[in-house]
């Protein structure tokens, strides 16, 4: 299926480029536009740090994959090149592009989705680094512990930074910061593969969003340290996998999907969930490779086929295009990036049956075209 992953690389490049390529030059803050709901409400402090991190944690997976092709391999070397540049601007005092980490709340969110892209592919974006930027890096994400998230997915922020300390050797990794939002998190499961937003149940994609890529990937990293840790590793794996099915099940038979609850201008991030369960081989048995594929891939070309982008290549605050009514207060231009996490399979690499598989229709299509096909059951 060259074709389809060549279009999703193709697509992935266009959102991701103008960022990394910028922050390589020291020039996103010149190069970027901030559009927000409410002109002059400060996002401008914070979505330079949401731009980097938001994108790393989407293409990180494609950058550390191995085997590729000979084109696709020049854009992956080029691009991973540029993001440890990006990175390097990024934590560097003086630089044109260093970024904030220090004041407001925001930057907790974004460290650590700089942390999880860090993580997908630590060969490529920590490893290489020069020793004086690892060193900034570690100082500037320290940063963020001076402030305290708020009492819901926030909790997994923090603890997304600590895992990343713990990978990278820091002997002062708090571990209760990462306790403490596992133990919260296995307490606010509602059920049916999928946990409230704190105490209370939200009607959006934040489950997908935030809440399970995280939990996993932060158990992933740190879950062999501890045994409760280790114990709960399985069950929340298990509903990580059901809550992909369930993604899957939303994606209409023309790709569209129900556009529900905040954020919704992070666009097809929304199926971050199961882009990773593909990923990460999690899928449940009734979900193939091919369906999946096909499915994303539907989604992927109804959202592109609007006009998402200024005329110099940035996102437009919207799902179908410039739609700035969409975005919440906290959205800026630099938020939209995390729509690149729906491109976390490019990490598997085209000989894997996700990119080999046989085109085949994703439930929605086996449902409505009158395909006698078994539905999703709660667990």
């Amino acid at each position: 299926m060259e074709t389809v992953r060549s279009y999703w690389v193709d697509t992935m490049l266009k959102i991701a480029g103008p960022v990394i390529f910028a922050l390589e030059k020291d020039s996103l803050r010149k190069q970027m536009p901030v559009e927000c709901r409410q002109e002059d409400d400060g996002r401008g402090q914070y979505t330079y740090l949401e731009a980097l991190g938001r994108t790393l944690c989407g293409i990180a997976p494609w950058l550390a994959c191995k085997g590729l092709t000979c084109g696709e391999e020049q854009k992956r070397q080029g691009l991973a090149a540029a993001a440890r540049t990006a990175i390097k601007n990024a934590v560097t005092p003086g630089c044109s592009d260093f970024m904030n980490f220090e004041t407001g709340a925001q930057p907790i969110v974004d460290a650590a989705f700089l942390c999880h892209g860090l993580l997908r592919a630590p060969e490529e974006l920590f490893e290489p680094l020069e020793k004086e930027t690892k060193k900034n890096l570690i100082l500037q994400l320290k940063k963020t512990r001076t402030r305290k998230p708020y009492y819901n997915n926030w909790l997994l922020f923090s603890a997304m930074i600590e895992a990343f300390f713990y990978y990278a050797g820091e002997a002062d990794w708090d571990s209760m910061r990462i306790d403490f939002a596992v133990k919260q998190h296995m307490q606010w499961y509602k059920g049916d593969g999928v946990y409230g937003d704190g105490n209370e149940f939200h009607f959006d994609y934040y489950n997908s969003f935030v809440i399970q890529p995280m939990l996993v990937d932060i158990l992933n990293t740190v879950g062999h340290e501890y045994e409760d840790w280790a114990e709960v590793t399985e069950i929340v794996k298990k509903r990580f996998s059901h809550h992909a099915s369930v993604l899957e099940g939303l994606i209409g038979t023309d790709g569209s999907y129900p556009v529900i609850g905040r954020s919704s201008a992070y666009r097809f991030g929304a199926f971050q969930a199961l882009s990773q369960a593909a990923l990460q081989n999690l899928l449940e048995p009734d979900l193939s490779y091919g369906q999946v594929r096909c499915a994303l891939t539907a989604v992927i070309q109804k959202v592109m086929q609007f006009e998402n982008f200024d005329h110099e290549g940035w996102l437009k605050i919207g799902v179908c295009g410039s739609q700035p009514a969409i975005g919440e207060p906290y959205i800026s231009t630099g938020s939209l990036y995390l729509c690149t996490t729906v491109f976390l399979p490019l990490g598997l690499p085209a000989s894997h049956p996700f990119w080999t598989e046989a085109d085949s229709p994703w439930t929605a299509k086996k449902i409505w075209s009158g395909e006698n096909c078994v539905s999703v059951h709660s667990i």
